[in-house]
């Protein structure tokens, strides 16, 4: 039968457009159902800030009336201002294993783009680097950690089918907690070199200051992530949204920061992996309005044994000065006296060597890959 492509109109076609990757991930025991509540809020309009600044039109896939694919068309003038002012962005791609659904969804989201001059399209992408983004190429075998996306094995191929080569690859890295908490000597000593300058101190979060140092590592990420690829900056309203769903997350212990005569520099954002909870939930926090997938998600968190490096970032002014080692360091060693066994830093581009190399010299392994994808719209 012909698969029809129709934007979604609706809370009933944005009910269909979320509930899709149940579908999808049926017989999949490794994916980790998100919450709709905050995947309602993600489309919303009146409550994601990235809408007051970018263009989002979805659409779905239908065959014979039954829902098989969805995907978003993204125009974000910041990508454009900053790298190409011809590429749009798409995302939130799901679709059955049907190239000829993915291809309709494809070019769905190409003529949209098309209409409004763009001639290249690059992702997915949900809806920018700030947020979720990449598709799982390689190491299939573990669950996503948080913030983190997971697709069926068969993605690559409907990509490659439809027409997209290889953009960027991100890596992510698994890094064992070592049995006394401390890293390899090459990397103590670096991190020893950066801190004996008696105008350079790391800290962690002050509670107290929430704000205030929440305000300093928007602004050292916006400048740290400048130059990277496909990087756009945040504007203080999607921080601050970003930041509000993160809070329940946080632990203060984990989030370093680095200060030069008392300025923040750098900074290191971990958080502990909640996904290891949140598959509790089965994607609802209520259940005929009892709090049960709350009550689940309370009960899973005492076992979350992994933390995410989620950011990470060194104004360039202060790259010579070795921070970064510093502040891994010191959150490793706040991650040892909590009881975690296991970190994973990601994503890191593929090109980024110095990142890489200081990962790996960590003790850490190249363990999984997602892929951003390109074609002509």
């Amino acid at each position: 039968m012909t698969v029809t492509v129709t934007p979604v109109e609706g809370r009933a076609d944005t009910t269909a457009f979320i509930r899709l990757p149940y579908a999808v991930y049926r017989d999949d025991p490794l994916w980790v159902a998100p919450l709709e509540r905050e995947q309602r809020a993600f489309l919303d309009p009146h409550r994601n800030p990235f809408h007051t600044v970018g263009t989002v039109r979805l659409f779905l896939a239908r065959r014979s009336g039954t829902v098989i694919g969805r995907i978003a068309a993204i125009v974000d003038p910041r990508y454009q201002e900053r790298h190409d002012l011809k590429c749009g962005q798409f995302g939130l791609f799901e679709c059955v294993d049907d190239t000829e659904a993915a291809a309709a969804l494809f070019d769905a989201a190409a003529d949209w783009l098309g209409e409004q001059g763009l001639t290249r399209i690059l992702g997915p992408l949900s809806f920018s680097t700030n947020h979720e983004c990449g598709v799982l190429v390689d190491g299939f075998d573990r669950p996503p950690t948080m913030l983190m996306p997971h697709n069926p094995a068969y993605y690559p191929q409907l990509f490659t089918d439809c027409g997209f080569t290889k953009a960027k690859d991100l890596l992510s890295w698994r890094v064992p907690m070592p049995a006394d908490g401390e890293p390899p000597a090459v990397i103590r000593r670096a991190a020893e070199r950066a801190l004996s300058a008696p105008e350079v101190r790391v800290r962690p979060m002050n509670r107290r200051r929430f704000d205030t140092d929440m305000a300093a590592i928007r602004d050292i990420y916006n400048d740290a992530w400048s130059e990277n690829y496909a990087s756009v900056p945040m504007t203080e309203p999607e921080f601050a949204h970003t930041i509000r769903q993160m809070k329940p997350m946080l632990r203060p212990e984990l989030v370093q920061i680095a200060e030069v005569h008392g300025e923040p520099v750098a900074f290191t954002l971990v958080l502990p992996d909640t996904n290891q909870a949140l598959r509790a939930a089965r994607g609802r926090l209520t259940t005929y309005g009892l709090p049960l997938g709350l009550l689940r998600i309370q009960h899973a968190a005492r076992s979350i044994n992994r933390i995410r490096v989620v950011a990470a970032g060194v104004k360039k002014e202060h790259r010579v000065r070795g921070l970064a080692v510093a502040l891994f360091t010191q959150a490793q060693r706040t991650a040892f006296r909590l009881g975690y066994t296991e970190t994973e830093c990601s994503w890191i581009l593929e090109d980024n060597r110095d990142a890489n190399r200081s990962t790996k010299a960590l003790g850490g392994f190249h363990f999984r890959t997602h892929r951003l994808y390109e074609r002509a719209a």
